[in-house]
């Protein structure tokens, strides 16, 4: 990893580097220069939708178009100089640089979200999102979006319940979906990350008399190891118990 504020010139791309070292023909090495990094700049245009339909069920959507002016991913290059038989002069280092795009870059991206109140205590919701990086323009850089194209989750949650002679009960249960993705980090933590799915379930219990709400929960109640960036570690059930106190208002 290299800081990039003055550029870095005569650099030689690794695919033109493994063909030199495979053929040893210096006419397979291929040189390429890096303009200083510039500040990313970008313009968005949104568009958003509310409604409620029937007194039940809340509707909130989004869309959005971003433009990018010098977007920042990073380039790959090895430094390296060899003599006339071939053999290399000095050090072969390869370093990655954060570079500004050559194009323009646009992203896009829609999300829609639901309440539905089935009665008084209870209400299924749900959320969906796309987000899509335009790649369609001629340009070497890695990007580095990071983010999964398609994603949603549902859950369902009550509030003020009462069992038996226990009031004052709530809990949620939500269901995750995120669907696989290329992790763009540093080149040894490059790759793709497999879509995965997660349950997280919390139950809570309301006192009156002290002003408190105790909870108990866990993410990923099912254990499901999953990774969410490459060379990441993975993940497992998360549990937790929490207090809350709010003081009286008088």
């Amino acid at each position: 990893l290299a800081g990039n504020l003055n550029g870095a010139t005569d650099l030689i791309t690794v695919e033109s580097l493994v063909d030199f070292f495979n053929t040893q023909q210096r006419d397979t090495l291929v040189y390429f220069d890096i303009e200083p990094i510039k500040p990313e700049e970008v313009k968005t245009l949104e568009l958003g939708f509310r409604t409620t339909i029937g007194g039940k069920v809340y509707v909130d959507a989004g869309y959005y178009y971003s433009f990018y002016n010098n977007f920042i991913g990073y380039k790959i290059g090895v430094d390296a100089e060899f003599d006339d038989l071939g053999f290399p002069i000095g050090p072969v280092e390869a370093f990655r640089y954060s570079a500004n795009s050559d194009q323009d870059v646009t992203t896009q991206g829609f999300s829609i979200g639901f309440n539905y109140y089935v009665a008084e205590n209870y209400y299924i919701n749900g959320n969906y999102s796309w987000n899509k990086l335009n790649t369609e323009v001629d340009d070497d850089i890695i990007p580095a979006f990071n983010t999964p194209e398609h994603k949603y989750n549902l859950g369902l949650s009550g509030r003020k319940i009462r069992v038996g002679g226990i009031r004052n009960i709530g809990f949620s249960i939500n269901y995750k979906w995120i669907e696989g993705f290329i992790f763009e980090g540093s080149p040894q933590f490059t790759g793709f990350v497999p879509s995965y799915d997660l349950l997280d379930a919390q139950i809570n219990f309301g006192i009156p008399k002290i002003n408190s709400t105790i909870k108990f929960g866990a993410s990923n109640v099912l254990d499901s190891k999953n990774f969410q960036t490459f060379g990441g570690p993975r993940i497992g059930r998360l549990a937790y118990v929490s207090l809350t106190y709010e003081p009286s208002r008088r």
